[in-house]
């Protein structure tokens, strides 16, 4: 897909043009044993379903289903994963040294129509020998999915990427809302949200339910696109990744949508149509 020695393109020229973050074409396998790989995938597939597990009750249940671990085993792994229990502050959602954080603007919020408010998250991909990280900037009404990147760090760069995507092809919205992720209260973030006029909104420490809508796509992304994969190579990964993205926003009918796609919404609304559904009140 991209050539090092081609003879006019950069590597970084050809990353834009793919679309894709430079460190997603430098990615390697991490250094841990197929063991580790294995807890870890565990660790994410239990975490889904109860993400108020700590490492306590996270080292408890793998013990329980037989595996020989310990909690600083477990702690290390779910600090390398950015998972922590809600009633914890999340190391993915861990603001940088000196950044402002802002309050939550969505409480009460009737959010009836796109581009009213995004929403934006970082979530693990389990790979055969590695892993990935991947953020996704969200419409929240339609559930559209606007942009995505996959990136090996959890540097800022990758989502200001996505962000800076979503914009060029959507417009801005009114107001963007993430956790406190030291990603999100980054300068190059925030930055380009105020330089774009749009409000930001951060959930509340611990508020797993703030951004309740994209914790749904991972789960759906995950038990219908990578559960069901191991990836080899970044680039196998975002080429699934594209394919489940297209099929979830032009194809997969949402039962919260009356049926429809997310897509379907997101260009109805754009239209001016009325849907016959219910709109959406953020508790």
């Amino acid at each position: 897909m991209i050539e090092p020695d081609h003879p006019r393109l950069s590597v970084v020229q050809q990353c834009k043009l793919l679309s894709i973050s430079r460190s997603s074409f430098y990615y390697t396998p991490k250094g841990e044993t197929a063991q580790n790989l294995d807890l870890m995938r565990r660790i994410d597939e239990q975490f889904l379903e109860t993400p108020f597990f700590g490492v306590r009750q996270m080292t408890w249940h793998l013990r329980n289903d037989g595996h020989l671990v310990n909690e600083k085993r477990i702690r290390r792994l779910m600090r390398l994963m950015g998972l922590m229990p809600i009633y914890q502050k999340p190391n993915t959602s861990r603001p940088a040294k000196g950044h402002k954080t802002y309050p939550y603007l969505l409480k009460g919020l009737r959010v009836e129509r796109p581009n009213q408010v995004w929403c934006s998250d970082i979530t693990y991909l389990p790979m055969r020998r590695g892993f990935l990280y991947l953020v996704a900037i969200m419409d929240w009404h339609t559930r559209k999915v606007l942009a995505w990147r996959i990136s090996n760090t959890l540097e800022a760069d990758f989502c200001v990427e996505a962000l800076n995507e979503a914009i060029h092809k959507f417009g801005p919205p009114e107001i963007m809302n993430t956790d406190q992720g030291s990603q999100f209260t980054s300068f190059a973030w925030t930055d380009r949200l105020r330089r774009s006029g749009i409000r930001i909104s951060m959930d509340g420490k611990g508020r797993f339910l703030d951004n309740i809508f994209i914790e749904r796509l991972w789960r759906t992304l995950k038990y219908e696109c990578v559960y069901l994969h191991a990836w080899e190579s970044g680039s196998e990964a975002k080429a699934g990744i594209r394919k489940w993205m297209a099929f979830y926003n032009h194809q997969r009918p949402h039962s919260a949508l009356g049926g429809r796609s997310p897509a379907m919404l997101y260009w109805l609304r754009r239209d001016g149509t009325q849907p016959d559904h219910q709109v959406q009140r953020v508790a």
